[in-house]
């Protein structure tokens, strides 16, 4: 089974109960994000913390396969591991879009502008 298999298997139990963790424990800045993200205000419907077998991707637009990732202190520490994670999704067919919590709390229409001209790609 390839990658891109993993994402689209039917009948595969998710782990929902994570999901909801993360969603209850959404950082300050993801909350603030998802302000702008939710109700398909871009034109386009997002969902959080979505499992894309075996990570969670922070926001998905499933019909564009766009993924939105909010990095805060930690990301510095894993850099390697989110190499590895964003070149599996990569080869999942996934786009990545990654932005700082500092720019999200900073410049957050200029993080939007800049998700809504991805969409428009």
């Amino acid at each position: 089974m390839g990658k891109s298999e993993i994402f689209v298997r039917p009948f595969r139990s998710r782990n929902t109960e994570r999901a909801r963790e993360l969603r209850n424990s959404a950082t300050p800045m993801e909350r603030k994000l998802w302000r702008y993200l939710a109700r398909s205000q871009l034109g386009a419907k997002f969902s959080r913390q979505i499992e894309i077998e075996p990570y969670f991707a922070d926001f998905l637009c499933r019909s564009r396969k766009l993924i939105v990732e909010l990095d805060g202190f930690s990301h510095d520490a894993r850099i390697k591991y989110d190499a590895a994670r964003d070149a599996f999704l990569r080869d999942a067919g996934f786009s990545i879009l990654r932005f700082t919590n500092e720019a999200v709390r900073t410049n957050v229409e200029g993080v939007v502008k800049a998700i809504a001209e991805e969409l428009r790609k």
